[in-house]
């Protein structure tokens, strides 16, 4: 991964790449290449599709966050981990709530599976609360904590288990701030443009100025732009909004 520091505003946002097919895939990713930092790749495409549509991504010369939220016993999650280094992926996650052994373990199996690859190892985030949830529904799961007292306890293990980062609502992003070095990675889904709020199953939504202006580094979006009549429009929107995102965060 590049250093964001001094890049673009455009490379922090990441299109939620949430196509059927491979063919329709490809469209967004023919269309959006170069307006947008990186696609999402997740559960929905890739089990339709499989490694050849990060293969074209990577083929565009493209960067590719595999989003499948690995979960399962330690051991099976670090093989997933050194697979996905061996498709190239410049970022991928995995659920904090399989615990701190099997985000280690994962950690570890991806840095050596790269540097025997001799690339760099992907940005490894947790996933600790999904933004479809609040504290409702977390209540009705059997959590005791409220979501974001769920999500600091979550992303503080994940950090100590070694994890570049995580994937948090907008709403939470200053509480990660406030208790975890500057360097702790911070993925936001759950973005809304200003401009053109949409309405759908996120629970926990920010508009994308307010989420970086807020420390996130990176921003992840589908609908607003798949949904827009202009798509390109709606990312030059949105990454103008980063960029006023960035200059706020920078005044204070």
């Amino acid at each position: 991964m590049k250093n964001i520091s001094n890049s673009h505003p455009s490379d922090r946002l990441i299109f939620a790449l949430d196509a059927g097919g491979y063919e329709e895939a490809v469209s967004w990713i023919d269309r959006l290449a170069g307006s947008v930092g990186m696609f999402k790749v997740g559960k929905e495409l890739f089990t339709a599709v499989g490694p050849k549509i990060v293969e074209h991504i990577k083929g565009r010369n493209s960067r590719v966050f595999l989003d499948l939220k690995f979960h399962d016993i330690p051991n099976t999650v670090a093989r997933a981990g050194e697979a996905a280094v061996g498709l190239s992926v410049d970022m991928f996650n995995v659920h904090a709530a399989g615990g701190s052994r099997m985000i280690r373990d994962t950690v570890d199996a991806a840095a050596v599976r790269a540097k025997q690859r001799g690339i760099a190892c992907p940005v490894i985030l947790a996933v600790t609360v999904l933004t479809s949830l609040n504290d409702g529904d977390l209540a009705e799961i059997g959590f005791e904590k409220r979501t974001g007292d769920l999500v600091l306890h979550l992303a503080k293990m994940a950090h100590r288990a070694g994890a570049s980062g995580a994937v948090a609502s907008p709403q939470d992003i200053a509480a990660l701030r406030a208790h975890l070095p500057e360097d702790f990675v911070i993925v936001t889904p759950g973005i809304r443009s200003a401009a053109q709020p949409v309405k759908d199953d996120q629970k926990r939504t920010l508009s994308a100025g307010e989420a970086i202006a807020a420390g996130a580094d990176y921003i992840v979006v589908g609908r607003p732009i798949r949904q827009a009549r202009d798509p390109l429009a709606a990312c030059r929107q949105i990454t103008e909004e980063i960029a006023a995102g960035l200059a706020a965060r920078r005044r204070t």
